[in-house]
């Protein structure tokens, strides 16, 4: 018995590990969904313009690596993202440089692993990740949202930015028209 209590802590903890290794945007596998950086989004937005989805994640981030294996990886999820929106990772606490509209956004000591000021700002400084916000073409913020989603969750979110019914009803109203499959 103690032989198989120990076999089980150990796979238990082995997956523990596994699901809170270090990864980055890049290894995430083959995600159908194209990713940008946010210069690539930007150049790209200056020639067709979208509305950006920026996915705010930490590389320590143990549901943003569950997101990137389960919710983006969904078809409905990832065809939606790729052809509405201008999909976005931004390492909330990457130290390189961003320079947007004549301003450089930079890494900068704060927390056990510092934060990029990018995020800070589009975030409004409520830090929490996974974090997604959603901008229109003029790089204006529609909605920020917070939270582990499955494709389910995502998707009434990604219509409800992507075909501008944030103009005329709040998320609230429309979320409650959502059916919920019971």
């Amino acid at each position: 018995m103690k032989k198989v209590l120990f076999l089980f802590g150990f796979l238990l903890s082995l997956t523990a590990i596994y699901s809170f290794t270090t990864s980055s945007a890049n290894d995430i596998g083959e995600s159908p969904v194209k990713w940008y950086t946010w210069e690539e989004a930007v150049a790209a937005n200056k020639k067709t313009p979208k509305k950006f989805y920026v996915d705010v994640y930490t590389n320590w981030c143990g549901w943003c690596k569950v997101m990137d294996k389960k919710t983006f990886t969904d078809p409905k999820v990832a065809q939606y993202l790729n052809e509405n929106f201008y999909p976005i990772k931004l390492n909330a606490e990457q130290k390189e440089d961003i320079t947007y509209d004549g301003q450089t956004f930079s890494w900068r000591e704060a927390g056990r692993n510092g934060i990029h000021m990018l995020a800070y700002s589009l975030l409004e400084g409520k830090m929490s990740y996974p974090s997604f916000v959603f901008l229109n073409e003029k790089y204006e913020r529609i909605m920020v949202s917070p939270g582990y989603k499955k494709p389910e969750q995502l998707l009434p979110e990604l219509k409800f930015a992507g075909e501008e019914l944030y103009k005329t009803t709040t998320w609230q109203e429309y979320q409650a028209s959502i059916p919920t499959g019971k």
